[in-house]
């Protein structure tokens, strides 16, 4: 072990309340890292365009039963460093494996929330889920997004596009109107307060543009079809099949067929923003299906 984990380590056990630290995956790239807690080690990887604090309803919970938790901020996002590129899925997922191997993870288990959910499958299928024995996606994009001839009920690309076009034009805009989609928020639904919204809209904006745009086209283009299976561990999906941000139909349902152990759970009206509008029943879930 490398004397920063022997310090990490160390720091573990004389600190109840865990430790935030800086974690370097590559070159002039540190990622910014939070571990808390004692018990199984539980690593929450989140979506676009937002950062780690987006777990903040579901850590408590994991923690109170037995978790150890750990959450990042994706390169280009939060409070990591924002590199000009890196941001397609290899790299990606060898940033996560540097986290894992870093503080000498073993037996844990990787929750992925949209975008998330793409490295989740990469992991398996890069570096052959080592140290994972369970995994979870939540509103993940995977398996592929993209309207193409072997996918016609795919994204069609000029919404892509056009989404890209909004935010080059503005950026802070787009994410105001992207939040109330992602949220469910509708001229009938308000799932969610205003300052509540507004938060998340801001943490959205601390990302760099350049990583919101490329991990845009990562998420929407990228095909993990062929790479499900890799994911040969207990796996958990959710999905809300009101999501308007990324479809159940052509995400999760087919995800569900071709990752060998699974267990699918559909949330009945549910938006995209699961972690809060439906944080009470995901806790539940997470908790059930990890300590099972």
């Amino acid at each position: 072990m490398e004397m920063s984990q022997m310090n990490d380590s160390k720091m573990r056990k004389e600190s109840n309340s865990g430790i935030d630290l800086y974690i370097e995956t590559a070159p002039n790239v540190k990622l910014y890292v939070k571990d808390y807690g004692q018990g199984k080690p539980v690593i929450l990887i989140h979506g676009w365009p937002l950062s780690n604090e987006m777990w903040e309803y579901q850590i408590d919970a994991l923690i109170q039963n037995n978790c150890r938790v750990i959450t990042y901020d994706r390169r280009g996002f939060g409070k990591s460093s924002q590199p000009w590129d890196g941001y397609d899925y290899n790299t990606l997922a060898d940033d996560l494996k540097a986290i894992i191997e870093h503080l000498d993870l073993d037996d844990a288990a990787l929750v992925g929330f949209s975008m998330g959910g793409g490295e989740v499958v990469r992991y398996f299928s890069r570096h052959g889920g080592k140290g994972i024995s369970k995994a979870v996606l939540i509103a993940s994009v995977t398996p592929f997004q993209l309207q193409t001839d072997s996918n016609p009920n795919g994204v069609p690309q000029e919404k892509y596009d056009g989404m890209a076009e909004q935010i080059k034009a503005d950026r802070i805009g787009f994410l105001d109107n992207f939040g109330k989609t992602f949220f469910g928020v509708s001229f009938i639904s308000k799932p969610i307060s205003t300052p509540l919204l507004d938060y998340y809209r801001m943490l959205c904006s601390f990302a760099s543009p350049r990583a919101t745009l490329e991990c845009a086209v990562s998420f929407s283009t990228t095909d993990f079809r062929s790479e499900m299976a890799s994911v040969n561990v207990p796996t958990l999906i959710i999905h809300g099949d009101e999501d308007k941000t990324v479809p159940i139909e052509i995400t999760s349902e087919i995800a569900a067929k071709l990752i060998p152990d699974n267990k699918f759970i559909v949330y009945e009206g549910a938006p995209h923003g699961l972690f809060y509008i439906e944080k009470d029943k995901l806790n539940k879930d997470l908790v059930e299906f990890l300590n099972s």
